[in-house]
């Protein structure tokens, strides 16, 4: 029998954040501190929200691109939170979660053999994504002297004459790093100048602890050259609820709505009207669970310091991406050993490219109480180690 499998998906890798939480999952008192997931519920009037939308009978289809009362709240989120406007009839669509959205915009503007610049370390569907469109997935290794940023030089040094998307992961899982004003400024010239597409993945556009998130799409020349990416599952806790949405140019977004119209038809509908909710009414939850992860994320940053582990700040997203190179093992064998033998779970800087070598991530979108729990068994683990 021949083989059933496409050459391409026998390439791409699986992902790297799985492999320890399946022995989590099995493994008696162990504490996960690597899944990219608010612990708190989502709140309760969007809960509420989506039931009644169930009582109501509310199960049929809706519109390809969304409902139109969701997609009218998008439009008027982003023009307050980035100051960009949208038409919500023809450029922004509603998506099954951030990760469709990135998926058919590759798909829709990238053609084989032209090159994704994307900068790592970040969100492992990046590069799958591109592999997958027969595209070529470029690397531009982001450096811990300059927090994980994405700088001019990195960026002109990876452009060639086959350079067609650059990925703009900020603020970025696994890093925590962000862009702020002046940097995207610099970037946003160079994608002009060189006729360079951005796909700006904001998934964590609200969990920003210095200053006000900045959208590249604001920058000049760069509204038309940009889809904005975000969602749900991150601000507002509504990972299950599988919502995203996409706004761009109408003439990129109808082409990414011909994808979504035969790969998906439409979002789960129950959960588009609890998003309606969610951005009316939403923002005082917003900024209750913004400010507990900001206590957390100073909380874990003094703790591993005081420990003896090397980690810059992050000021985006909910983790921290600490250094664990003076102790000789690679990232891999440091998580391995610490769940083995203090049953804590963290995630191998490698699982988000190659360049995480030498790097953990370690989320605290957990409980203090938690926190310092496994916390206290990582100090453990890495006493022994410096003995």
């Amino acid at each position: 029998m021949r083989d059933p499998l496409s050459e391409v998906i026998k390439e791409v890798k699986p992902s790297g954040i799985r492999k320890f939480f399946d022995i989590v999952s099995e493994m008696k008192d162990a504490i996960s501190l690597g899944v990219g997931e608010p612990d708190f519920d989502t709140p309760w009037h969007i809960r509420e929200e989506g039931i009644y939308s169930l009582e109501k009978g509310r199960t049929f289809y809706t519109s390809n691109s969304g409902l139109k009362e969701l997609k009218i709240e998008v439009s008027n989120y982003l023009k307050r939170k980035i100051n960009v406007e949208y038409d919500y009839n023809d450029e922004v669509m509603i998506t099954v979660g951030g990760s469709e959205a990135i998926d058919i915009a590759m798909r829709a503007m990238v053609n084989p053999g032209e090159e994704v610049l994307i900068p790592q370390p970040s969100y492992v569907s990046y590069v799958p994504c591109a592999q997958l469109i027969y595209a070529v997935p470029k690397v531009i290794e982001l450096k811990e002297e300059n927090e994980f940023r994405l700088t001019k030089q990195e960026l002109l040094d990876a452009i060639t004459d086959k350079t067609k998307m650059l990925v703009l992961p900020f603020p970025n899982n696994p890093t925590g790093a962000i862009m702020e004003r002046e940097d995207l400024e610099e970037i946003a010239k160079v994608c002009v100048e060189k006729d360079i597409f951005v796909l700006s993945d904001e998934i964590y556009s609200e969990l920003t602890y210095k200053g006000k998130h900045i959208s590249i799409a604001s920058m000049p020349g760069m509204r038309e050259r940009t889809v904005v990416i975000n969602g749900f599952s991150k601000a507002y806790a509504m990972t299950g609820w599988r919502l995203g949405y996409a706004a761009a140019p109408k003439e990129i977004l109808a082409q990414m709505l011909k994808i979504h119209q035969f790969a998906i038809m439409c979002a789960p509908t129950n959960s588009q009207y609890a998003a309606v909710d969610a951005l009316k009414n939403g923002d005082k939850d917003v900024q209750m669970m913004c400010e507990s992860y900001n206590q957390r994320r100073r909380f874990v940053v003094h703790e591993l310091r005081d420990m003896g582990m090397e980690c810059f700040e992050p000021y985006g997203a909910f983790y921290v991406f600490p250094s664990i190179k003076k102790f000789g093992m690679t990232s891999d064998e440091f998580a391995s050993r610490l769940l083995e033998e203090e049953k804590v779970a963290v995630v191998p800087g490698t699982a988000f490219g190659d360049c995480g070598e030498g790097f953990l991530r370690i989320s605290y979108a957990y409980s203090l109480e938690n926190l310092k729990i496994a916390l206290g068994r990582v100090r453990n683990f890495v006493e022994r180690l410096q003995k």
